[in-house]
């Protein structure tokens, strides 16, 4: 039988005023539909109750997280290294990673840290961040196929962090957190594994966004039936502070995704990487520009949420 939630209450602030709503599965085209709630107190999401068959969802080569890792030649590593140190040590901005170079500026202190990537799929970003100097680093994911040992210092292991006697001084969550059940549980479980001081990044989507708001359903985000909740800014920020994390700052980082890949979803289509093929480049730089909009008026769909564990 589907797991329900018991009681039934917000898994963010503890709230019963819960509403009640259907979506639809929509990135492969299943179309199955799944039961959501929507918290009347501070406006976060979960799914209620969890298909017992979840992992049907994240199926081999369909699902985003699991193609194959690329891994780069000794000289295209070398030049990395040498980027990412001027980039973090020399601070030299025009040396930061295109992807990840605003974050990692923001909770970077040396390469000699302890790091974790809990929900790592196929490893990707913690294989550029070994290529670039760090040689302490840890993937977390229970979807893989089994433990590896990708390079000397980055492992990825088929576990949940939980499992884990060692304790790092950063953990991330990089479009992770949505996809675990128990909120609080597991931001528990982040405290605990964190050493003192330790930094923890979750970036997540959002339901302040104006997209959720207006289009619903639709919204590429909501990500049926494998987003299990979405918080709000308030919801995940105190629920943060009631495990006893420093909420250093809230960013909001979308981008035109939220746009066009809810279009897609509204015209029918399933989600494709290169969806945006079906836009032209004047609809494209319109919604780049509206998502920087959004996020300067905290209504994207997504944050980079900082927390430091006290002393």
């Amino acid at each position: 039988m589907p797991i329900d939630f018991s009681p039934c209450r917000c898994h963010y602030c503890g709230s019963t005023a819960l509403g009640e709503f259907s979506a639809q599965e929509r990135m492969f085209g299943k179309g199955d539909t799944f039961s959501y709630q929507e918290c009347e107190e501070c406006a976060s999401i979960q799914i209620n109750p969890i298909p017992v068959n979840l992992g049907d969802y994240y199926t081999g080569d369909e699902y985003y997280s699991f193609i194959p890792l690329v891994k780069s030649g000794s000289f295209s590593n070398l030049l990395k290294a040498i980027r990412l140190r001027g980039f973090l040590n020399l601070k030299i901005d025009g040396l930061a990673p295109k992807v990840y170079g605003y974050w990692l500026k923001k909770v970077f202190t040396n390469f000699d840290v302890s790091v974790a990537d809990v929900g790592c799929g196929n490893g990707q970003l913690l294989y550029e961040l070994n290529a670039g100097g760090f040689k302490d680093l840890i993937g977390f994911d229970p979807f893989l196929d089994k433990s590896i040992e990708v390079a000397e210092g980055l492992c990825l292991l088929k576990s949940e962090l939980s499992e884990s006697d060692q304790k790092f001084d950063l953990i991330m969550y990089h479009h992770a957190f949505e996809h675990l059940r128990d909120p609080e549980k597991e931001l528990q479980v982040c405290f605990d594994k964190l050493n003192s001081k330790g930094k923890a990044l979750i970036r997540i989507p959002v339901t302040d966004s104006e997209v959720w708001q207006k289009e619903r359903e639709y919204w590429v985000q909501l990500d049926a039936p494998r987003h299990l909740t979405i918080p709000s800014v308030k919801g995940i920020s105190g629920l943060s502070e009631k495990i006893g994390f420093k909420v250093d700052a809230v960013e909001f980082d979308s981008t035109e995704f939220q746009f066009w890949g809810t279009e897609l979803y509204k015209r029918g289509q399933k989600l494709r990487s290169n969806g945006w093929d079906e836009f032209s480049q004047t609809e494209m730089e319109k919604w780049k520009k509206k998502a920087l909009h959004f996020n300067r008026e905290g209504k994207g769909d997504q944050i980079c949420l900082y927390l430091s564990k006290p002393e």
